[in-house]
């Protein structure tokens, strides 16, 4: 049969039907990409704590900060760091030993802007001025909403520095690179690069978070050095410059300075195993390292190891807070406008009382988690400033702060994400994303029951931090009366603290807290609705709160664009 025109088409057909298809994908009641908003303007929690911390004036330099951290660049470049995460070359082609990693360009984009807005190590600057733990905690809760995976060499960078100081000709060496706002990705001798980063190498296979039982061993050499032997387990961003190690020496566990190249140029006998398979945080490369005879140098005295990485770990601490904050305040975006663009049986999502409900109880997580998070930073300048104070509460609160909020958020980051429904659960929504890198903050840095029984430990040997905390949760006496029962329920746990009580003393700590910040720097409505779901319940699942929460006005102070 010859085909002709008349014989493509079934009887009663035409050829005006087939130039006219249904149209199947046609695509409507959908959001559009959250892409260009300001999360500095949906963000009043934020914008709070700054006035209440005297940074009001920092918001102009903060906000173009925000705007860059939600534009679709910047969102684009975080998807890609972590569709391509990083290679370990341990050889290069002829057989040579390189111990190199490879980044993808949006890791170095990232990360070259996280440095120039001193994000890294900026309160450390003589030059910095009061506040500097403030303003940097703002910049680094908002940089991290745009990627999180990179924020951690960013954040031990940060720690590094105060721990070098026990050592001040070490800080004199390294500190200018480590202060500096440059990007040098790279290795090379430190005298020969414009900017440095740091990191720590303490976690091994046979101890965890018990690093007294390290085996790694520094062997003194007699001219101020020691050669380093082990295998650690965990040591993130192995390509940063200069590492804090944990080594046992004649004088038991002692911190070392150990640099990647060493003042000759000559790399130092440091050795990449491999590169971990991690549930999320897949951008940043996390190493086993193998040191063979590796050449450091002491941080603060012999045996005393612990003691001189100590604030490290307070200040990566804080950065685990403020970054589970980031984390839960970006999935309540999402959430709130995803919500706010989507209808389902005729309504709009976030006009419906459910949902209204479910968003409101998710913004409270998040305003209890940046207030804190910012009073921490607050708790840091001021101590800086000789308020001992401040330093006394921040050994209290800082455990028990990271426990509750770094343990709350992969809940609340679950449930923002299933307000996107199948839409949250598909890759492209970056929901699960969010959603894998939540446990990790919890577990960094001492898990759920590690920081629970610091907290303990701060109670039993500093009992100073106790007066500290009654001291800030006082200023807030006979505001509520659920408030006011808290806080002698918090009475009764610390008269007689119990280690298989100490995740209950950490959360009902880090609530009442949050509620004395609440009451006195948020509106009531947030207040009222902190402690009706946080101190007047036992505990429920998101969106469950009692009558007399103003849902709508909690879901209206969060969502983008609104």
């Amino acid at each position: 049969m010859t085909v002709t025109e008349d014989s493509r088409h079934a009887p009663g057909d035409s050829p005006e039907t087939d130039r006219h298809p249904a149209r199947t994908h046609e695509v409507f009641n959908q959001p559009p990409p959250l892409d260009g908003f300001d999360p500095v303007a949906c963000d009043p929690a934020l914008r709070e704590a700054l006035a209440h911390h005297g940074e009001s004036g920092h918001l102009p330099a903060l906000s173009e900060l925000g705007r860059q951290a939600g534009s679709a660049q910047a969102r684009e470049h975080g998807r890609l760091a972590n569709e391509h995460p990083p290679v370990l070359h341990s050889h290069d082609r002829y057989g040579h030993r390189i111990d190199e990693v490879e980044f993808h360009p949006s890791w170095h984009w990232l990360m070259e802007r996280a440095v120039a807005h001193g994000l890294h190590a900026a309160p450390w600057d003589p030059t910095a001025g009061p506040g500097a733990h403030v303003r940097r905690a703002a910049g680094f809760y908002l940089w991290s909403q745009a990627e999180a995976g990179h924020a951690c060499p960013i954040s031990m960078t940060f720690a590094a520095v105060p721990a070098l100081r026990n050592s001040p000709e070490l800080a004199a060496h390294y500190e200018p690179g480590l202060l500096s706002g440059t990007y040098d990705f790279g290795l090379r001798s430190p005298a020969d690069k414009a900017g440095l980063l740091a990191g720590m190498s303490m976690t091994e296979k046979q101890g965890g978070s018990d690093v007294r039982a390290n085996s790694t061993t520094g062997e003194p050499l007699g001219d101020g050095s020691y050669r380093i032997t082990g295998h650690k387990w965990f040591t993130s961003a192995p390509m940063n410059d200069l590492f804090l190690t944990l080594a046992q020496t004649p004088g038991g566990l002692s911190c070392l300075a150990v640099p990647r190249v060493l003042p000759d140029g000559t790399r130092n006998e440091i050795r990449l195993q491999r590169l971990k398979d991690k549930l999320g945080n897949r951008s940043n490369a996390s190493a086993e390292l193998e040191y063979t005879g590796a050449i450091g140098w002491l941080v603060g005295e012999e045996g005393r190891g612990v003691r001189s990485i100590i604030e490290m770990v307070s200040m990566t601490r804080m950065d685990c807070v403020l970054g589970s904050s980031a984390n839960l305040r970006i999935a309540l975006s999402e959430a709130a406008h995803h919500v706010g663009h989507r209808s389902a049986f005729g309504e709009v999502l976030a006009d419906t009382p459910l949902m209204q409900a479910v968003l409101a109880d998710l913004a409270l997580e998040s305003e209890g988690a940046t207030a804190l998070g910012m009073r921490l930073a607050a708790a840091v300048d001021r101590g800086q400033r000789g308020e001992t104070a401040e330093l006394e509460l921040l050994r209290l609160a800082l455990p028990a702060a990271k426990f509750s909020v770094c343990k709350r958020t992969p809940t609340a980051i679950a449930e923002a994400l299933e307000c996107l429904g199948g839409n949250g659960y598909v890759e492209e929504s970056g929901m699960p994303r969010l959603y894998r890198e939540a446990p990790l903050l919890s577990i960094w840095e001492g898990s759920g029951n590690v920081t629970a029984l610091d907290t303990l430990r701060a109670v039993d040997k500093q009992p100073s931090s106790v007066q500290a905390l009654f001291a800030e949760l006082d200023s807030t006496a006979g505001a509520d009366a659920r408030y006011d029962r808290a806080v002698r329920g918090l009475r009764e746990e610390l008269s007689a603290p119990r280690p298989d009580r100490a995740r209950k003393l950490a959360e009902l700590l880090a609530h009442t807290l949050q509620a004395s910040l609440l009451l006195r720097h948020a509106p009531g409505e947030v207040a009222d609705g902190f402690l009706a779901t946080r101190l007047d319940s036992s505990g429920h699942t998101f969106g469950t709160a009692p009558d007399g929460v103003d849902t709508a006005a909690l879901v209206r102070r969060v969502t983008p664009g609104a």
